[in-house]
Order: structure tokens, then sequence, then C-alpha cells
């Protein structure tokens, strides 16, 4: 097969068993975090201690090198406990007595059954690097597996992603001659299917990034090039990821318009072929959609949705967004046409999407969540969308039957989300709402 896409579903698989930070298990009262200690005699057992003497109960731990500081470990504990002041208290002597850095990940209390969520952008630093595999860590089946210049080469895009915080530019990425031989192949073939298979977005959008973001046969663009032409087009912006998130945390970052992709690119023994997103999938695929007002906005509605949502409803979520961002076909000028992403990034699977093999169904949130799917083959199913708008409004009602306490709204200029659970908060959105239809109703009345 060609480019094959797992970022919502290999890592779904995968999840419980290889991932370094994991969902905790017991959903009432669990803290999860990590802590890095010096390598000295006896530094774990005061660490622990701490936790005993506080009463808490320490379930699950792990340990590794620090990739941030030589000479260092950390170490990954899920809490269960009842008194949050003991957690604090354990916490500030960490910080202040034994660990080199202390991340708190998720706290869930007892009285409370909604999952943690990001208010906030920075707040994506705190599960950007909760990833299914690091750098060189290939399955025995990757086309790289035996190639150590390329499996060390992969650490280093793993490395950049790691260490990269929100505010900072995308480091650049001097590529190798063998490198841009593989995009080469890949932007050839692809760009070939473009003018009479691809959605008229991704085809009005291409030639501007062949224009301002360096979208070359013989140049691979840089991730922050394109993130600030996206950023001007929509908001959207790119992020490096080391690695495969978790569905929760992957659908998080599109809320707040955020992209997580990755730098590096396929082996180059098969360049029409990778198991995993890699530069080729996502600045192909996913960038050009990204610079389209009503996709960006819809790719926006499915993260909003996601945000303290049941696991179960995360799952059709994830669903959802892999039969249209990523497999997704539309309707245009009576013809049909693909916007997807894994598609748009897959010369074999871009032809075959289009003939009359695989099945075709109109698009509806409740039947396309429950869609079984393959991940290593063609999809047999596809689901048409009339139109961005039209899905759109199809995945909002969607949401509106996600069991939620309270519902949200994110807000452009300070980058955040706002929980609507109180008056105050309406009558925020209210006096919003009544601007912007004086705007509008100004604007209309100039042009009668």
């Amino acid at each position: 097969m060609d480019a094959a896409f797992h970022k919502t579903t290999k890592k779904e698989s995968a999840w419980q068993e290889t991932m370094y930070i994991e969902e905790p298990p017991n959903k009432g009262g669990v803290l999860s975090c990590i802590f890095s200690l010096k390598e000295e005699v006896g530094a774990l057992a005061k660490a622990l201690r701490l936790f005993e003497e506080n009463g808490i109960n320490l379930t699950h731990i792990e340990s590794r090198p620090s990739r941030l500081n030589k000479g260092e470990y950390e170490f990954f504990v899920n809490v269960d406990a009842t008194c949050s002041k003991s957690l604090d208290e354990v916490i500030d002597h960490l910080r202040a007595q034994i660990s080199g850095h202390i991340i708190e990940l998720s706290r869930n209390k007892i009285k409370d059954t909604v999952p943690w969520f990001p208010r906030d952008i920075q707040d994506l630093d705190r599960f950007a690097n909760q990833i299914l595999s690091y750098g060189s860590e290939l399955d025995a089946d990757h086309p790289g597996f035996t190639d150590p210049v390329y499996r060390t080469r992969r650490k280093e895009f793993a490395d950049i992603a790691y260490n990269y915080k929100y505010g900072q530019p995308i480091p650049r990425v001097e590529y190798t001659e063998e490198e841009k031989k593989t995009w080469r192949t890949v932007f050839q073939k692809l760009k070939s299917l473009y003018p009479t298979h691809a959605c008229k977005e991704h085809n009005q959008v291409f030639p501007l990034l062949e224009k301002y973001c360096g979208y070359k046969e013989d140049n691979i663009p840089q991730l922050e090039d394109i993130s600030k032409f996206l950023q001007s087009c929509t908001g959207f912006s790119l992020r490096p990821v080391a690695g495969l998130l978790s569905s929760r945390d992957f659908l998080a970052g599109l809320a707040f318009r955020v992209f997580h992709s990755t730098q590096y690119i396929r082996h180059s023994s098969k360049p029409m072929y990778t198991p995993e997103p890699d530069i080729c999938h996502e600045v192909l695929g996913h960038v050009p959609l990204f610079a389209d007002p009503s996709f960006a906005q819809f790719s926006q509605e499915i993260g909003l949705a996601s945000l303290g949502a049941p696991d179960e409803y995360i799952e059709k979520l994830a669903t959802v967004y892999w039969f249209t961002v990523e497999f997704g076909l539309c309707k245009q000028d009576s013809e049909i046409k693909a916007y997807g992403a894994g598609l748009l990034s897959s010369f074999g699977e871009l032809h075959y999407c289009l003939t009359d093999k695989p099945e075709v169904h109109p698009f509806d949130p409740e039947k396309t969540a429950v869609q079984k799917y393959p991940i290593t083959e063609f999809q047999p199913v596809y689901f048409v969308a009339e139109s961005f708008d039209n899905a759109k409004e199809k995945v909002r009602k969607f949401a509106a039957t996600i069991p939620k306490p309270f519902s949200l709204r994110y807000n452009p200029y300070t980058r955040s989300v706002e929980v609507l659970d109180n008056i105050q908060q309406l009558q925020n959105l209210a006096d919003n709402i009544n601007g912007e239809l004086a705007t509008l109703c100004n604007a209309l009345k100039k042009m009668v």
C-alpha cells in the first residue's frame, strides 16, 4: 500500500501497553506526574518516603534516564489519593528538596468525573510528550528498522520535538540529499493527481504554499514557515511532535487550532509507503486544508467536542476524524473529490478512492462514528460530505449529544477555552454576540 496514517488508530491499540506515560486506570482520585532525580545514592528512597509519610499510595511507577539532563533519572508515577492537601505538600517538597523538575500531568478528584483537559494553549506543553514511541523506537516491520543511520536520524527529529515549548520558533532542519530525493519522488507523484482528484480548496492553496512556504521538488518545506503561513490564513499553527499521541491529546490540540506535526521523512527504500505519519503526509496532506477557513473551523469543532468528553466518545470522535480529516470525500460541482490527508498523501489510495471499488456513504456522524476500518490497507468504505460547512453543522449537532455538565467556547484573542457554566460567563458571551451582530447590521446597511 501507499502512505498509511495511524495517528488515531495504531496508538489506540498500543496505548495501555507501550506508552511511557499512560492514562490513569483509576478514575477516582488520581494524580499522574513525572519528577527527575540526580543519580545519587538514596535519592529515590528519599522521594518515595515523602509519599509514604503523607499516607499516599503509589499505584504505578516507571523510570528511565532523563533525555533532558545527563546524570538524572525521570520517574513517572500514578498516585491513588483522597487528600489533595497531602498531594500538594508532596509536590512542594519534591520541587524544593529533591527534584530537578516535576510535571503534574493530571489530577481527577473523586467527585469530578470530567477528564482533565487543557484550558489554555500553553497547557498543550503538559501532554505533548505523552507519546507511544520515541525516536529510534521502530517496529520490526518498519522499513528503517535495520538501518542505524535512519534510526539515529529519527531520534534527532524526536529530540527537537521533545524539547519544544509553546511560543518558541520551530527549529529548522537541514535535510540530507537522500531525504530530499525521497521527498521529490512523493511530491512529483502526488502533484500529478491533485488537479483531477483533490478538492478545489486544496488546489487553490497549493500554489500559495509553493510561492510562500518553499514547496518544491528539490526542497522539503520547514514547519516554522508553514506555521506562520497558516496563522495568517486561519489562525492554525503547527507544533512538532516526537511520536504518536493518544486520540484525546491529539484532538485537544485541534481545539486550539494547533496541529501536532511530525518533522522526519519516511525511509528511502519505500518512498511511496510509510507505516506512520511523516513530513510528506503532514505538509502535503493536512496543511493545504488548514489554510481554508471552513475546513479549519470544521477541524476545530471536532477538537472542541473532545474536551472533557468521556472515553467512549473520544473513540467515536477519533473515528469521525478518521473518516473526514484523514479519509474524507466531498461533493463539488456534481463530482466527488478527496479532502482527507490520508488520501492526499497517498498516490495509490488517492487514485483508488474515486473508483467504483470502495463503498461510498453520505457523511452522518452518528453512523460514521461506529464504522469499523482497517489501518494497513485501502479503506473499503468512505463517507462523502455535502460541504465543509454542512459537515461542520453535523459535527456540532453530534457534539451536543456528548454528556458534559458545561459548554465550551474558544476565545481566539487569548487562545484559551472558556467553560460556560455560570451566569456571568453566559452574559459575557451574549455581550460579545451582540457586538458582532451590531457590526453585521451596520455593514449590511452600508451595502443597501
